[in-house]
């Protein structure tokens, strides 16, 4: 049996001396304590070193990739097609499957052999003659290193730049046509007016304007390739009764050539897009899946490559492109920002204002598990970048649906119709809601303030008249009643709150006692004129007396005038 063992330096071929002990995999280690034993075992036959890290690179990427090397391939022919009857004890059981498809060689791979390999492993050194440690181990590193590299490299078809420079002109190139297109509009519109109001589409309106030209050449024009048959007669329409200014042909060429420049970048603006979308699905089709291939073009160019932005967590893609209000709210101690570019992919743009951020907090840490499987993976596949997003769509519907429950305030319950039952009770209309104003009604007022108006009236003039004649009891009496009034008419006030069969109880009861408080003030004011009048006759008469003793005075005077 041959054994074939690939080192960093090259490619040895052993050739096994003792094949029974083989049979026993749970000893064989004590075969190879020592190199003398080991020696016993099995025997160099061939060694073919390499002539560089070049070539071994290729020869160990061909063996991780279970490819027949080019160097390989000449060992074997060499050396072991000498010997085809004898089996070759292999490691990989996939490149032995190769080796014997094309060199028709019976290959091994056992539990024995992958032992028998791991004691060769441990007396290299002693059964591979002709190299010393210290080169071995350079040789080793060496080779390491340039593996990794190999591995983290990409491809030709996976070269991220080309996505960082195509993201880079295309943003440019929207600027420029927003330029181009403003300008011309704003160019022709001195012409033709109304043409900016009829065609909204920016490279619909510079192509009618390229077929066009002057105004007056409207009706000879053939729109239809360009915009609607309605909206080809509303441009016609408009220009027999357009405002705008006269031109001269060579402003309207310098417009056409505007035009012509406008069409061309945006051609090849859709172009370079159609190119992006291609590249992205070839470098990170993950990526592509979850956010898109503008949005995933910019991180990338934000990170600088697809490596780098392998390296961002989840919680730094989230805020990717808002670094400045992030740094800004952490100096100013308020709310972080919930999102940054990842704001425009569809999901996000999907969800309402009150979900955005916990769907771009899912949605960030998703992507960065799909841009690490793009940027380390082997497989280029988007199966992972499809299973998340269906993830992302469940948890997105779960959101919106929980939303709508907690509205409809019965959770997972759903709404249930009471049963009817009949009531026969009678309901009495409450008028207390009809106005916010005391359900007393005007005429009450209306005589309550002429009773009043009464009250003081007579009491007034009374008082002028007989001023000091009115007796204390009297008056006493009338503080009474004057008291006793609004303590009546607060008690009214407070029965009123009550409800409508207990108001019209209490209205009657209340005109009952203003009946009966009407007919004692009568009495009152019959009794008190009735005194009045006898006590006028005795102030009556001192001014009658004094009037005829002054009389009697002037006659005397008089008299006594003529006598002299």
């Amino acid at each position: 049996m041959l054994v074939l063992f690939e080192t960093a330096a090259g490619y040895a071929i052993f050739k096994v001396l003792d094949e029974q002990k083989l049979q026993q995999v749970d000893s064989l280690w004590k075969e190879f304590e020592t190199p003398d034993k080991a020696n016993k075992i099995v025997k160099l036959k061939h060694f073919e070193k390499f002539q560089d890290t070049t070539e071994a690179l290729a020869a160990a990427t061909a063996l991780v990739e279970g490819k027949l090397g080019k160097s390989l391939k000449k060992v074997l022919k060499k050396v072991v097609a000498k010997d085809a009857h004898e089996q070759l004890a292999i490691t990989d059981a996939k490149l032995g499957g190769v080796i014997k498809e094309k060199l028709n060689l019976s290959c091994v791979h056992s539990p024995a052999v992958a032992e028998l390999m791991r004691g060769i492993r441990y007396q290299m050194e002693g059964l591979i003659t002709g190299l010393p440690p210290r080169e071995i181990s350079a040789m080793s590193l060496g080779l390491a290193h340039s593996l990794s590299r190999y591995k983290l490299k990409f491809s030709p078809d996976k070269v991220d730049t080309m996505i960082v420079q195509a993201i880079s002109l295309l943003d440019d190139l929207d600027k420029e046509l927003n330029n181009y297109i403003m300008r011309c509009r704003e160019w022709y519109g001195w012409h033709f007016p109304e043409l900016g109001k009829i065609i909204t589409d920016n490279l619909a309106y510079c192509k009618s304007v390229r077929k066009i030209g002057d105004r007056t050449n409207v009706v000879n024009t053939d729109l239809s390739e360009v915009v609607p048959e309605e909206i080809e007669a509303e441009v016609k329409l408009a220009a027999e009764i357009s405002m705008g200014t006269e031109v001269s042909e060579e402003d309207i060429h310098n417009i056409m050539h505007l035009c012509d420049q406008v069409i061309e970048i945006s051609e090849y603006r859709s172009q370079l897009y159609d190119y992006l979308k291609n590249r992205m699905m070839a470098i990170a089709p993950n990526l592509t899946v979850m956010v898109g291939e503008l949005v995933g073009a910019r991180l990338i160019s934000h990170a600088g490559s697809l490596l780098n932005l392998a390296k961002h967590p989840a919680s730094t893609v989230q805020i990717l492109g808002a670094e400045k209000a992030l740094f800004r709210a952490l100096k100013t101690r308020r709310d972080t920002p919930k999102y940054g570019l990842i704001y425009h992919a569809s999901l996000v743009g999907q969800t309402t204002a009150k979900n955005k951020g916990k769907i771009s907090r899912t949605l960030a840490a998703k992507t960065a598990l799909a841009i690490r499987y793009d940027a380390l993976g082997e497989d280029t596949n988007a199966e992972m970048g499809l299973e998340n997003r269906a993830k992302l769509e469940a948890r997105l519907r779960q959101l919106e649906e929980k939303g709508i429950r907690r509205i409809s305030g019965s959770g997972k319950a759903l709404a249930r119709a009471d049963k009817y039952q009949h009531k026969s009770d009678v309901k009495v209309y409450d008028p207390s809601g009809d106005s916010t104003l005391p359900s007393v009604s005007k005429k009450r007022k209306i005589e309550e303030v002429e009773e009043a108006e009464e009250e003081d009236k007579p009491v007034e003039v009374k008082a002028k008249k007989v001023k000091r004649e009115i007796p204390a009891e009297e008056t006493e009496e009338a503080a009474e009643a004057e008291t006793e009034t609004p303590k009546k008419k607060k008690k009214k006030k407070v029965k009123h709150v009550e409800g409508p069969m207990v108001e019209e109880e209490e209205v009657m009861v209340s005109l009952v006692e203003e009946t009966t408080e009407k007919e004692g003030k009568k009495k009152k004011k019959k009794e008190k004129k009735r005194e009045a009048e006898e006590e006028e006759p005795e102030t009556v008469v001192s001014p009658t007396e004094e009037t005829t003793e002054k009389k009697k005075k002037k006659k005397k005077k008089a008299k006594v005038e003529e006598g002299e």
